[in-house]
């Protein structure tokens, strides 16, 4: 994975609206200024080629809905040839590096296990995360929406998830080498520890991410049975965000969720399942001394975004410096592995 090389003059004004949404998201903006831009640069593609130079030069491109002041001084600016001020000045706050120091394990993440579209909580559609990733030198990624248990995050039925692999199929048709979209979920782990998905829909999935997102105070006993029963599940391949716990962020903070670690990783080593980095920086989570006990029981890691957004899939670097700090070796983690490799290690239900 790489950071995005600045934009300079001349630019596109789809390109600098999108970069705009992009750097605005990486910052962990609000969303309604992102929205604002993403949404711009949507009724921008729908336009006949050379309307919007015309309507610029006119004084008309904010006649259009979903076009207002800031997102026109943008592409007012782009369509003369300049490098928008706005953009800019996006660019000089927020387009450094996130992580001084870990480039080589940044760079060499080439794939997620982990990241959202709109088709449950994320905040774009697929093929614009698919075109942020490709971006950002992914080799490949696995789109792992939610399971439907999850209603608050429109978590997907057997029906709509059958939809999206069709999709899937589509997308990858067009892609040719830039990048491979695996078909994922994030499942739920319900109380006994079973998945909120049918055995037949996970068996379609190339991967599964399995996560605790209800009852995270449960009793250490039932929690710990309830994981180490999720992750002896052939079909679960990643053990996501395993304290459950939030550190910073609009949300407020959450304690992390009582479980013997031990017990729930060495069931994750026995079962070839890899242990989530997951890089948000409100997660931040396993929390170091569990990476640490993870890593001295063997187990494998995956770093991954929990990207709901384009912005959000370079949160990446986080989880990168994490695991260099801590002495992750780059072989145990799945996500610098090229796909061929993931797609083998992933395997059969009958192989694992």
């Amino acid at each position: 994975m790489r950071s995005l090389e600045p934009l300079q003059a001349p630019v596109d004004p789809v390109e600098a609206l999108r970069r705009v949404g992009f750097l605005l998201e990486r910052s962990r903006q609000h969303s309604r200024r992102v929205e604002a831009f993403r949404g711009a640069a949507q009724v921008l593609r729908g336009l006949d080629e050379g309307e919007v130079a015309q309507r610029v030069k006119a004084g008309t491109i904010t006649d259009l809905t979903g076009i207002g002041k800031s997102t026109a001084g943008v592409i007012e600016q782009a369509v003369r040839g300049e490098l928008p001020d706005y953009l800019a000045t996006q660019q000089d706050e927020h387009g450094g590096p996130l992580v001084e120091g870990s480039e080589a394990y940044t760079e060499a993440i080439i794939g997620d296990c982990h990241l959202h579209s709109d088709w449950s909580d994320g905040g774009s559609p697929i093929e614009e995360m698919v075109l942020t990733a490709v971006e950002l030198g992914h080799e490949w990624m696995v789109l792992t929406d939610h399971s439907p248990r999850l209603r608050i995050a429109n978590g997907l039925t057997a029906q709509r998830l059958a939809q999206q692999l069709e999709l899937l199929e589509r997308i990858n048709a067009s892609l040719g080498d830039a990048i491979t979209v695996l078909s994922g979920i994030e499942v739920d782990i319900l109380d006994d520890g079973a998945l909120d998905q049918t055995p037949e829909m996970l068996g379609r999935l190339d991967l599964v991410t399995a996560s605790v997102h209800s009852k995270l105070k449960m009793a250490k006993g039932p929690m710990t049975r309830r994981m180490v029963a999720a992750v002896s599940n052939p079909r679960v391949n990643v053990l996501g965000h395993c304290t459950g716990r939030l550190v910073t962020g609009g949300r407020g903070t959450r304690p992390q969720s009582d479980f013997d670690a031990r017990a729930v990783f060495e069931a994750c080593a026995e079962h070839d399942v890899a242990v989530e980095i997951n890089s948000r920086p409100e997660r931040c989570d396993p929390p170091d001394e569990l990476i640490e006990l993870a890593l001295d029981i063997g187990c494998l890691f995956a770093v991954d975004s929990d990207a709901h957004a384009p912005g959000q899939l370079e949160m990446k670097a986080y989880g990168a410096e994490r695991a260099e700090r801590l002495g992750v070796p780059l072989e145990r983690i799945v996500t610098t592995w090229e796909v061929e490799r993931l797609v083998e290690w992933v395997g059969s239900e009958d192989q694992r």
